[in-house]
C-alpha cells in the first residue's frame, strides 16, 4: 500500500512536463528523430529518453546526488563526457546533413533507442533535479513500493509525452516540409546540439 498521495504525483507530472517542455537536448533529439526518421525511430528515441531519465530518478531515490556532493569530481568526469557526446552527435548530424535519409528503418530505430538512452545518461544534472524534486513533494521515509510507483508513474509520463511527438512530426506533411529543408534543419539542430554540449561542459 502506498503513502503517496494523489496531490503529490499530479505535483511531480506537472513538475516533469515542465522539464521536459523547455528546449533540451533530448527535445531536440525526439524532434529531429521524428521528422527525420519516421514514427517508429521517434518513438524509440522517447523510450530511451524515458528509460534514462527513469534510471536518474531511481538513482536519487537511492541516495546518489547524496554521493555526488561527497565524490565532486565523479560529476564532474560523468558530465564531460556527456558534453563530449552531446558535441559528436553535432558533429554527426552536419555530416549527415547534405546526404538522404537512411532508407534502413531498423538500423534508425537501432540508433535512435540508443541515442536517447546515451543523451540522458549524460546529462548526471537530472540525478539532482529529480532529487530535490523528490524531497520537495513526497514525505520522507518512501517505501519500496513508493518508489516503484514514482519510477512507473515517471517512464509513462515521458514516454506518452514523446510518443505524442514522435506522432505528431512524422506525419506526411512535417517528413515533406523536412525534407525541403533538410541541409539547413539539420545544420540548425547540429549547432543548437553542439551549444547544448558546450554549456553543459563550460558551466560550474
Amino acid at each position: 500500500m502506498s503513502d503517496i498521495t494523489l496531490t503529490q504525483l499530479t505535483a511531480f507530472n506537472l513538475t516533469l512536463l515542465a522539464a521536459m517542455a523547455s528546449p533540451g537536448p533530448a527535445f531536440l533529439l525526439v524532434l529531429r528523430n521524428s521528422i527525420a526518421d519516421g514514427r517508429r525511430a521517434g518513438i524509440l528515441t522517447g523510450l530511451g529518453l524515458g528509460l534514462a531519465a527513469t534510471f536518474w530518478t531511481g538513482a536519487a531515490l537511492l541516495g546518489l546526488a547524496a554521493l555526488f556532493e561527497l565524490v565532486p569530481w565523479l560529476y564532474a568526469t560523468m558530465k564531460i563526457g556527456g558534453a563530449l557526446y552531446l558535441i559528436h552527435l553535432a558533429q554527426t548530424m552536419w555530416r549527415g546533413a547534405a546526404g538522404t535519409l537512411d532508407t534502413s528503418k531498423e538500423l534508425a530505430s537501432r540508433r535512435a533507442l540508443r541515442a536517447g538512452v546515451i543523451v540522458n545518461l549524460s546529462n548526471p544534472k537530472s540525478v539532482l533535479f529529480a532529487a530535490a524534486v523528490i524531497v520537495v513533494i513526497f514525505p520522507g521515509g518512501l517505501t519500496l513500493t513508493d518508489g516503484m510507483l514514482i519510477l512507473g508513474n515517471h517512464l509513462a509520463v515521458e514516454v506518452a509525452v514523446y510518443t505524442g511527438m514522435a506522432l505528431t512530426l512524422s506525419s506526411g506533411p512535417a517528413r515533406a516540409a523536412y525534407l525541403r529543408v533538410k541541409l539547413w534543419a539539420d545544420r540548425i539542430a547540429a549547432g543548437v546540439m553542439a551549444a547544448l554540449g558546450l554549456r553543459l561542459l563550460l558551466e560550474r
